[in-house]
């Protein structure tokens, strides 16, 4: 804990003396990183599935409605993070110096995620590969912002020309020090926390909800062996909900159903041991068109993975089910490959996502 505790030294000297608008509540370095002592109670409460169709893609035009998006709107003001001064010393090198390349007119681009290319148009700048998503990350985080509260163009010129991938070591760290950041800046607003692989790497943070403070640790091709192995780099953080997606990369690396359900069991253990106010959320194992992996599989999984949930206090939520057709096959309107998503797969996921909010902030309603 010795570098958490010099960063927030650093940090709490170099920081203006009048906090930005809207002004997030300072916290001692003791109150950021102390362990609740609460206890668990081991209960659990499951998160009933709906009937959701997926929404249309105009749901996101301006002007379209969503009902639980504009009742959170209308009841919470979007959080901000304070700028963090001297944090550039604790980051990775950035890369070095060069000149973009300015597109004359909007440009349809290609998204990389993991294993394959992931085919997302947009008619503006953004990453779209590992590499661009990794430095923009970091120059966001460099500037003392988180990039899930980020326009997709920004710190373009830091990202646009960006190939060389980034190592799985250097993504945990860029995500253990988006966790520092969080964890100093979180004040008293709420922090929902997304932990899987690729597919929750690249969940569009422009369609989640405003209210809160929202931090992506997906890694692409992690499994959940690697997720474990780096859920300590959350110690610092203050979150009220963890959802947790994994396991689909295990599959593909040959992984035995004992080892991928013992991994399920010790991840949702270790979050509930770390984070005893928050509700962890895990998430059902998505379907996939992929030859070498059988669907009946995944749902053989997906039923024991919920039954752990039940007895480690956790909660399941079965978004498997939005994903099939009626003969049980990944609906392939919702995929680029077969295994990823595309924009209205991630709609599908959006709209889960709120529907299992809402039922949080009703059962917890005091």
């Amino acid at each position: 804990m010795t570098v958490p505790f010099l960063l927030i030294a650093d940090l709490l000297a170099k920081l203006p003396s009048e906090p930005a608008t809207p002004q997030i509540e300072s916290e001692s370095a003791s109150e950021l990183y102390k362990a609740d002592d609460v206890a668990i109670d081991g209960t659990t409460n499951q998160i009933s599935s709906r009937d959701i169709s997926p929404p249309e893609l105009s749901s996101l035009l301006p002007g379209s409605t969503d009902s639980w998006s504009n009742h959170w709107l209308l009841n919470d003001s979007p959080p901000e993070l304070p700028p963090l001064a001297g944090i550039e010393k604790y980051l990775p090198l950035p890369p070095p110096p060069s000149t973009p390349t300015v597109p004359s007119q909007p440009q349809t681009h290609l998204r990389y995620s993991s294993f394959t290319m992931s085919y997302v148009p947009t008619t503006r700048p953004m990453p779209v590969s590992g590499p661009q998503l990794y430095h923009q990350r970091l120059a966001a985080l460099k500037t003392g912002q988180i990039y899930t509260r980020l326009s997709g163009e920004s710190f373009w010129s830091s990202w646009a020309n960006a190939t060389e991938q980034p190592t799985y070591e250097q993504w945990k760290s860029l995500l253990a020090n988006e966790a520092r950041a969080i964890a100093f800046g979180q004040g008293s607003n709420r922090l929902s926390v997304l932990l899987g692989d690729s597919i929750t790497l690249w969940f569009p943070h422009e369609q989640l909800s405003r209210n809160r403070l929202w931090l992506n640790q997906g890694i692409s091709g992690d499994t959940t062996t690697g997720i474990l192995n780096r859920l300590s780099a959350l110690l610092p953080t203050r979150p009220d909900t963890i959802y947790l997606m994994a396991g689909i990369n295990d599959l593909r690396c040959g992984e035995t159903d004992a080892t991928i359900l013992g991994n399920f069991r010790q991840i949702m253990r270790r979050l509930r041991q770390q984070h005893p106010d928050a509700q962890v959320v895990v998430q059902s194992i998505l379907p996939t068109q992929l030859i070498e992996i059988s669907n009946a599989r995944i749902r053989h999984l997906n039923r024991r993975i919920e039954a752990i949930a039940q007895e480690e206090g956790a909660q399941y939520l079965d978004v498997y089910s939005q994903f099939i057709d009626a003969q049980g096959n990944f609906r392939s309107e919702l995929t680029t490959d077969g295994l990823h998503l595309n924009a209205q797969g991630y709609q599908v996921w959006r709209s889960q996502l709120r529907d299992a909010e809402a039922s949080i902030a009703l059962y917890h309603r005091p």
